[in-house]
Order: C-alpha cells, then sequence, then structure tokens
C-alpha cells in the first residue's frame, strides 16, 4: 500500500555538516553551563549546647534538693499532682521503661535526667503547651520533648493502667465522695447521682434523683 503523500519521511545523513555543527554547538553550550553552574550549599543542621546538667541542677535545686527553692504547694499547683507521687511515678518509668533511663552519649556525656524527660511530659500536659515551651527551663529540643510526652503515655498506661485507668467501684466513689463533702466540694463525680438545688448526694450506680426546685418549680433529673 502506498504511502500517503502527506507524510514526512526524515532520512539521516552523515554528510549533512550543517546539522553536525548544530548539534556540536548545543552540545557544547550545555556541558560547558553544567560545569560553571556551582551546586548550591546545603544548610548545615545548627548544633545547640543546651548545657543539660545545667538544667537538671536547676530543677533539683527548684523543688527536689533538701531546702528547695519552692514551698509543696507551689510544687502541687505546678505540676498538678504532690511531690511524693510525681517522684513514685518517675522512679517507676525509670526503672521499668528503657527510654526514662540515664544514659551517656558517643562522648560519655550524660544524657537527660528521668527528672527532666518526666518534668517536661508533665508541663506539657498541664498546660497544653507546644513542645518547645519547656526548651528554655529544662534544657531539651523540641523533638526530644515531642518524644519524652509520647514515651511517658505508653509508659503510664503500660504501668498505671490497670490500677488507675479503670472504671471506679463503688468503694472508690463513696471514697471520693467523703473527701469531696470534707473539703466542701459534694458532687464532685459525674459518674454520681445529685440532687440540682439542693446539695444532696443521692446514692451512685445510676440511681435516679428528683428534686422540685422552689423557685420556677421546674424539675432537674440527673443520672
Amino acid at each position: 500500500m502506498a504511502s500517503s503523500s502527506n507524510n514526512f519521511h526524515y532520512h539521516y545523513d552523515p554528510n549533512n555538516d550543517s546539522f553536525n555543527q548544530y548539534f556540536q554547538e548545543k552540545f557544547n553550550n550545555q556541558f560547558e553551563a553544567a560545569e560553571e553552574e556551582i551546586p548550591a550549599e546545603r544548610n548545615k543542621r545548627t548544633y545547640i549546647d543546651r548545657k543539660r546538667e545545667e538544667g537538671h541542677k536547676c530543677l533539683w535545686n527548684n523543688y527536689f534538693s533538701d531546702n528547695p527553692t519552692y514551698t509543696k504547694r507551689q510544687f502541687c499547683r505546678r505540676f498538678r499532682m504532690n511531690k511524693s507521687l510525681f517522684l513514685r511515678v518517675v522512679n517507676r518509668l525509670s526503672e521499668e521503661v528503657p527510654y526514662f533511663q540515664p544514659k551517656k552519649d558517643a562522648t560519655f556525656r550524660n544524657g537527660l535526667s528521668p527528672l527532666q524527660q518526666c518534668t517536661a511530659a508533665f508541663r506539657l500536659l498541664a498546660y497544653g503547651t507546644g513542645s518547645d515551651s519547656v526548651d528554655e527551663y529544662i534544657r531539651l529540643a523540641e523533638s526530644n520533648a515531642r518524644k519524652c510526652l509520647e514515651h511517658f503515655v505508653v509508659g503510664i498506661v503500660d504501668l498505671f493502667g490497670i490500677e488507675y485507668l479503670r472504671r471506679p467501684t463503688p468503694e472508690d466513689l463513696q471514697r471520693l465522695l467523703f473527701y469531696g463533702e470534707q473539703r466542701d466540694f459534694p458532687g464532685m463525680l459525674e459518674a454520681s447521682t445529685v440532687c440540682s438545688g439542693s446539695g444532696k448526694i443521692a446514692q451512685p450506680l445510676g440511681k435516679e434523683c428528683i428534686h422540685e426546685a422552689p423557685v420556677n418549680h421546674q424539675l432537674f433529673w440527673r443520672r
């Protein structure tokens, strides 16, 4: 079958000097441009010596030394728990979770202490701030603070989950309600049934309580 007259067929001619010269010039120009191009300088990672040993020393003198700078009440307000409970958590994590165990780096320099790691996790949870908010005080980078928080949450669930992260028993509810009344905070548990308006605490475990308000005569019903 004859080919269409509209089709163009190119036949390479090795004796065509004009094409060879054009191709050689283009190749030489591209090659010279590649040689002259200076590669972009890579940004080096900035090393910051945070002096983590001073961070541990400052933290120890502020809260954990024999004569700390701040009182137990200030510790409880800032850490959202008393000091004995905090130290119990730190000791369990440092003994049973490898991430919180003291280590040395390649230069045999002490790494972050368990106190620094746990304090970073507690502060992030207590104040809901960003990972870099504890850098200036505890002396650890943003990435390390985030890792401390992740390992802390996993460690707490593994070590204390069975004992504390469970549904309260009737004895637990009665004990907590008792302490709540002693501190003028009745009805502190949402699981309990509170008579709205009277301030009286009904039996827990989902029993109903209906109270008629004396002012607007509306019924309040809460489980």
